[in-house]
């Protein structure tokens, strides 16, 4: 059996449904015999997440591991089978998803805050509109409203 050593992705993106990893040079690394294995981007160098199904997409990749002047060469779909990949990649898509669920929430502070500031702004708005046309009742029902906040 293989174990991944190391797994952080180089670059990662976000795109529609896919959570897309890519990785380069000591960022990915397995261990076969107590031989550790560094990753080269020879051929295959991405792999792709569908975040809904929570499935890999692209499991014809080929990866290349390097040791002094020995390779191994293995489609990602039998170094899934082979290896503990899938806890490593279930924890990265856990940390992605934690973030994007973060990010979900400050922007809709950040909405709510926006908001607010324009209710604030339309409400000193009415009210200069109330005392330039010395509309009492409606300046009153303003000021009533401003109360009961």
């Amino acid at each position: 059996m293989l174990l991944v050593q190391r797994i952080k992705p180089f670059f990662t993106s976000k795109e529609e449904f896919n959570l897309r990893l890519v990785f380069a040079y000591q960022y990915f690394s397995i261990m076969k015999n107590e031989e550790i294995f560094q990753f080269i981007p020879a051929e295959g160098k991405e792999i792709i997440i569908n975040t809904r199904s929570l499935q890999v997409e692209n499991l014809g990749e080929v990866f290349v591991f390097q040791r002094g002047n020995r390779f191994i060469r293995i489609p990602l779909y039998q170094l899934l089978l082979v290896s503990d990949l899938h806890l490593h990649l279930s924890t990265i898509l856990e940390g992605a998803m934690e973030l994007e669920g973060h990010l979900q929430e400050e922007s809709m502070r950040e909405a709510e805050g926006l908001v607010e500031r324009l209710e604030k702004e339309n409400w000193e708005r009415m009210v200069d509109y109330a005392l330039e046309t010395k509309n009492r009742l409606l300046f009153k029902e303003l000021m009533e409203g401003l109360r009961m906040i």
